[in-house]
């Protein structure tokens, strides 16, 4: 759910009209003006109207920035129809608006500068206000669940701004499954409900149920310190305070291993965990542990490296002995990307020619060649079904453990994150998403209803509004 969060410095919109010729004050007029632009889809307006219209910081940004994010979102949402001014207190405007494409409602605003000419400053999202009487009932029965939600994945399959596999079950029926788009653009090959795709940070799930394994067996506890597995990682006095519950919450304090020498080094020298420690060396804390939180790919890294330790066993093969081929799941690993792997997507994201001609950049220079404990591998629609089914069951890990993985951690500063899961809805959700450029995943368990949700694309930010709408049909926002 979104919230009025500050809004984002991105683009905004046209003007062919003085502002003091506008009946309405400077905020609606700038926000009416950016909803027209995103209706004209012209290159040259956006780029004549940043240079006139936005604020000093938003023009430093790149022209292809503001060119592409307002023909995504006219890509995206098919136009824009404002229904009404949502709020208006001088200096934000926030527009109750509906896509044409899918006809969702959603609510755009902009901030102004308060001096004349009261420049555009920031355009972001508000929760939309959708009357009562505008509202979209909840289906009433799982087929007509399954119905709509094929007819909103053929919506978005058809104007090309979803590419990739969907899958809705409940309590192991499936009923919705789908896939749509090209897994290999260079050769056309089609995406199917088997294709494999990019998992980004959902891995963490399965580093989270190993460790939960482990646990289990009383080779490690969750307030054990760091130190006992990896006594100068990051340093002597950092090991012994950070314990394995603030790198399962994101609250150890440590950062991400993507750092400047992963992004200057060949991304063929990172295949194993020790590989990729390697980039983690000589980072520091930037909090007290269980003081605050931030999401910390590093901390993850460290969890495959304890599971290494406590096991004597390579993390790779562990996930997949306890973790994979236990429940089935044979679509899933961290394939080595310089190997021979069938059925891999390959993942694009869209740029805008300077003309307006859509382009696409595939994702193979830019990503890990081999996936690891933090993310990066891959899975299928069907296994993480499986997965998610497997975890409800107690079939991987005992009850006890599932709820300790799937509950907020708020005494450590971690209220929507638990060991490995996100806890979303007031916990009605839990699960893991990833994202990265031509990655878009999600995977919702919805522990009370007994539904599963996947959605898996090799397009960019493709996968939050199945996400979204699979949300609303099963009515757990």
């Amino acid at each position: 759910m979104r919230v009025a969060a500050p809004l984002i410095l991105l683009t905004a919109s046209v003007c062919a009209t003085p502002l003091a010729a506008q009946e309405s004050g400077p905020a609606e007029t700038r926000l009416r003006q950016y909803i027209a632009l995103v209706e004209q889809g012209d290159p040259a307006a956006v780029e004549a109207y940043v240079d006139s219209a936005f604020s000093a910081e938003l023009r430093a940004m790149p022209m292809e920035r503001h060119v592409g994010f307002v023909m995504d979102l006219r890509l995206s949402s098919g136009g824009l129809d404002v229904e009404r001014i949502q709020s208006d207190d001088g200096e934000v405007a926030v527009a109750l608006v509906r896509k044409r494409l899918t006809d969702e409602w959603d609510a755009l605003a902009v901030r102004v500068e308060i001096e004349p000419p009261h420049r555009i400053s920031g355009i972001g999202g508000r929760e939309p206000e959708v009357p009562a009487e505008a509202g979209t009932p909840v289906p009433a029965s799982d087929a007509e669940r399954a119905r709509r939600l094929e007819d909103y994945v053929e919506r978005l399959c058809a104007a090309d701004v979803f590419s990739g596999s969907v899958l809705l079950a409940k309590r192991g029926k499936v009923l919705y499954s789908g896939a749509c788009g090209e897994a290999n653009k260079d050769f056309g090959i089609p995406n199917r409900i088997d294709t494999k795709f990019n998992l980004g940070s959902m891995n963490k799930m399965f580093t989270a149920v190993a460790i939960a394994q482990l646990v289990g067996e009383g080779l490690l506890r969750f307030d054990d310190p760091l130190s006992k597995f990896l006594p100068e990682f990051p340093d002597p006095e950092a090991a012994k305070r950070i314990r394995i519950e603030h790198l399962l919450t994101h609250t150890s304090g440590l950062g991400s291993y993507f750092n400047e020498r992963f992004l200057e080094a060949s991304r063929a020298r990172f295949r194993t965990v020790d590989d990729l420690m390697a980039l983690a060396e000589g980072d520091s804390l930037r909090f007290e542990p269980g003081s605050d939180w931030s999401y910390s790919n590093t901390g993850f890294l460290v969890l495959g490296k304890v599971i290494e330790v406590v096991t004597g066993q390579d993390y790779y093969d562990y996930v997949r002995e306890h973790i994979y081929e236990p429940v089935g799941m044979n679509g899933t690993d961290a394939y080595e990307l310089d190997h021979v792997n069938p059925n891999l997507a390959v993942g694009y994201q869209r740029e805008w020619a300077a003309d307006g001609t859509p382009r696409w950049r595939n994702n193979l220079f830019q990503h890990v060649i081999r996936g690891g404990p933090a993310g990066g591998g891959y899975s299928t629609a069907g296994d993480l079904q499986l997965f998610a089914e497997a975890l409800l069951a107690g079939r991987l890990v005992g009850p006890s453990y599932v709820r300790t993985l799937t509950t907020a951690k708020p005494d450590i500063s971690s209220p929507g994150y638990g060991y490995g899961f996100i806890v979303d809805e007031g916990g009605r959700v839990v699960g893991h998403s990833g994202g990265f450029p031509g990655i878009s995943s999600n995977l919702d368990i919805f522990p009370e209803s007994g539904y599963v949700a996947v959605v898996l694309s090799n397009y960019g930010q493709a996968s939050g509004p199945v996400r979204d709408r699979i949300r609303h049909l099963v009515a757990a926002r």
